[in-house]
């Protein structure tokens, strides 16, 4: 631990906090003498801080946008896609506590995972240090992604984008199928394969099915078109 609170510039009074935002329930199943819980609870509060945060901002930021349009940029930097880009950032992976089914998943079904390990995080940062930490941290590992965010127009739905694009050179309408669900009812994965007029055109995962669909929805408009 002492190597992520180095990576991430801030060091914990309370290290059990930090111990239960890596703490994944699956763990527990296979420890139940663990000293700490698992992270959920963080991950709620962590959420809430997140999203305050990123809202101030681009509420300051950008003054010129709608609430509909600040709220598609917000949704584009606090979805699980974006933390988990965060969790590589500072290494978090290698520092969570799972069950060892839980780490040899497939790489898309660790997404959720970590994303909520990112939201955990942030919550124990914010019970530890204060909104002032949890903020900092946000500003440094979230905020930076902006510009990517903007420049690949992550804030437009891509379900919505992909079917402009594929309606407009193709003349037909994205269809979604469940490919797989996997994993009990309080950890689901959901797969998902998007196809123009039967041919396959990418795969996503998530813990919706909604969330599996967007990001095959960005998988196809990665290789649309190539």
């Amino acid at each position: 631990m002492d190597t992520l609170e180095r990576r991430i510039g801030i060091l914990f009074h309370d290290k059990r906090l930090l111990k239960e935002a890596l703490t994944h329930r699956s763990y527990l199943n296979e420890h139940p003498e663990w000293e700490v819980p698992h992270n959920e609870r963080l991950e709620f509060l962590g959420d809430a801080v997140l999203e305050l945060v990123v809202t101030e901002n681009l509420f300051s930021r950008f003054k010129e946008y709608d609430e509909g349009r600040l709220t598609g940029v917000r949704a584009a930097m606090v979805n699980h896609l974006m933390l988990a880009e965060v969790a590589a950032d500072i290494g978090l992976e290698k520092h969570l506590y799972v069950s060892r089914g839980e780490a040899q998943s497939p790489k898309r079904g660790r997404q959720a995972t970590l994303g909520n390990a990112v939201e955990a995080l942030i919550g124990a940062l914010y019970l530890d240090r204060g909104y002032e930490a949890a903020k900092q941290f946000v500003e440094r590992f979230v905020l930076i992604h902006i510009p990517d965010v903007m420049r690949e127009e992550r804030y437009r739905d891509p379900k919505s984008l992909l079917q402009e694009r594929v309606q407009d050179e193709l003349q037909v309408t994205p269809t979604y199928r469940v490919l797989s669900e996997s994993g009990p009812d309080h950890a689901k994965v959901f797969v998902v394969g998007v196809y123009f007029n039967g041919d396959f055109g990418g795969e996503g995962s998530g813990s919706s099915k909604q969330e599996a669909e967007r990001e095959a929805a960005e998988r196809a408009l990665e290789h649309f078109g190539e």
